[in-house]
């Protein structure tokens, strides 16, 4: 089942919308019940346009003359025996208000009515595609009623009676028929066929009202197409019936297709223009100015015939501001384009030849409209102007404007314009998880650990250093034989030093010797001699404050000798002077 209030919502244009939902308010106002019916509702279904809409109030529907008038809408004709009228809201929209009625027919073609409830008008109607309806109301918004399965006929596309004797009764739904069959492209379904077929044989249009018969004339010019109907109701020969005087071969055809080339370019540029009035003259052109007044006498809708009477004069006022000098930059000629009534645009691009106004309009159809493509989204994007932004779709009118102009030529002035409608940058995000880490590394007792693992490393090589420097001492001491008195007295005195000062040095061995493994090797082991007569040079002595740091950083230290302990640290230097001495071993053998 369809969602009508979605249709509702999507498949009306905005201007019937607005017409809908007064119509309704006033009803409501007024405590009427009211309903969308008739072929509103079969087009919203079928999916074809929504040319008129008709409604009905359960009630006289003439009391909501007045105020449907102060509502907007202009009268256009009235029936004082179907309790209904005609009304007009800008837009071009055309809306029948009606009463919820019982008909009766004691002879054919004279009907008789009453009021009755909403499904009893609807059991009585022509066909079972229009004898749907949607509620209007509160609380059943969009609700359908359908007594006679008129969506499965929908979907056959088929027309189908809703009484078997409806040809009967109301001849004229015979001439209905056909002009529904012409527009909608259906056929009538079997049963229906064959009551039609009999009513033609039997005559039974010879009963049709003449109050009738003007209607379903003006219903032909109301038409999209009305050319293509009246062919059809002429091969069925009901056009003698309705109205000898209008004919196809009278209508100036080649006009005809010029002003629906007119309407498809007005309406690819957003101008959506009915083109009842201005099709009037082009299907009576061949016609006696007496047969023209004789037909728009019979038309119910007298406001239809003020629209053809007044459409010229309208027309080419409207084509004078066009080519006046008010109008002359292509924004403030598009403006006056979207601005004035669609009909009398649709007249003035149709019948007017003159050079100043042709020209507008076709740089109307294909040049102007460029200057759309020429925004530059991009640049917008990159100055923060989004679609979010207050006032996005006026800053794109007042561009188009500018662009179609030539006002924007360079990239400075277009940013230059931009600038004012550019928001200022947010402010940088911030980092969590940055913070987190910030937080974490700064634990005092990881930093305390790491601080007691350097020292004990410093310590360590401290250590290893002083028992390096002895060492070296000694060993300079046997391989020089052959020196100077001066520079033997040198190494008297570091030897001196060194001996003076062995207790430090010797408490500080085990502490490297406890804690880790490596240095008990580096001290067993041989150290080659090239090695120790870099290492201990004659003019460096030993470095005292090398041997006093390291009691001090075993001093210091001496506490985290249980944090060594779980987890010992490998001395940086150790596997350096392992790989020294077992290169220098060979060396020392040779």
């Amino acid at each position: 089942m369809a969602d009508y209030i979605y249709l509702l919502e999507n498949r009306l244009s905005k201007a019937q919308q607005i017409a809908l939902e007064k119509v309704r308010e006033v009803a409501r106002v007024k405590g009427f019940t009211s309903f969308l019916v008739g072929g509103a509702v079969r087009d919203l279904t079928s999916g074809s346009p929504v040319r008129d809409l008709d409604v009905v109030v359960q009630g006289n529907a003439l009391k909501l003359k007045k105020d449907i008038e102060k509502a907007g809408g202009k009268i256009s004709g009235e029936s004082e025996a179907t309790q209904s009228f005609f009304v007009r809201f800008p837009g071009s929209v055309r809306l029948a208000v009606g009463s919820t009625q019982a008909v009766s027919y004691p002879k054919p073609g004279k009907p008789v009515y009453k009021p009755a409830n909403i499904l009893e008008d609807l059991r009585q109607r022509d066909f079972t595609a229009n004898a749907m309806a949607l509620s209007l109301n509160q609380g059943s918004y969009g609700l359908l009623m359908d007594p006679l399965n008129g969506v499965a006929d929908i979907e056959n596309r088929e027309l189908r009676l809703v009484n078997p004797y409806g040809f009967i009764e109301d001849p004229v739904r015979m001439i209905r028929a056909v002009r529904f069959m012409a527009r909608l492209g259906w056929q009538m379904d079997e049963r229906t066929r064959s009551r039609y077929e009999t009513g033609k044989e039997e005559n039974y249009i010879a009963a049709m009202p003449a109050s009738q018969r003007g209607y379903e004339t003006e219903e032909l010019f109301l038409e999209e197409e009305p050319l293509r109907v009246i062919r059809r109701l002429e091969a069925e020969g009901w056009m003698k019936h309705l109205n000898p005087a209008v004919a196809s071969n009278k209508a100036n055809v080649n006009e005809l297709e010029k002003l629906r080339d007119v309407q498809t370019q007005l309406h690819m540029q957003g101008i959506h223009a009915e083109t009842s009035a201005a099709i009037f003259p082009l299907l009576t052109a061949k016609m006696a100015p007496k047969d023209v007044a004789a037909l728009k006498k019979s038309f119910v809708r007298q406001g239809f015939v003020d629209d053809i009477n007044g459409l010229e004069a309208e027309g080419k006022a409207f084509a004078a501001q066009l080519a006046s000098k008010d109008a002359a930059q292509p924004s403030k000629a598009w403006k006056l384009l979207h601005s004035a009534r669609p009909e009398a645009v649709l007249w003035a691009a149709h019948h007017v030849k003159t050079a100043g106004v042709q020209n507008k309009l076709k740089a109307f159809y294909t040049e102007w409209p460029q200057a759309r493509q020429r925004i530059p989204y991009a640049q917008m994007l990159e100055m923060r102007i989004t679609p979010d932004v207050a006032g996005y779709d006026e800053l794109l009118d007042k561009l188009f404007f500018e662009l179609m102009d030539n006002r924007l030529g360079t990239p400075e002035e277009m940013k230059a314009f931009l600038e004012p409608y550019s928001p200022p940058a947010p402010p940088p995000p911030v980092h969590l998880r940055r913070a987190r880490a910030t937080r974490k590394d700064a634990k005092p007792p990881k930093s305390r650990k790491k601080a007691a693992a350097a020292a004990t490393e410093e310590g360590q090589d401290q250590a290893a250093a002083s028992v390096e420097a002895a060492a070296a001492q000694e060993t300079a001491k046997k391989s020089a034989p052959a020196v100077s008195k001066a520079k033997k007295e040198e190494p008297k005195k570091v030897v001196a030093a060194a001996k003076a000062a062995p207790v430090p040095a010797k408490k500080a061995v085990p502490v490297a010797v406890k804690n880790t493994a490596p240095a008990k090797k580096v001290v067993a082991k041989p150290v080659a001699k090239k090695a120790l007569a870099k290492k201990a040079a004659p003019h460096k002595p030993v470095k005292v404050v090398a041997k006093k740091a390291a009691p001090k950083a075993v001093a210091k230290k001496a506490p985290v000798k249980k944090a060594i302990a779980k987890k010992p640290v490998a001395s940086k230097k150790a596997p350096a002077k392992k790989a020294a001495a077992k290169k220098a071993a060979p060396k020392k053998k040779r």
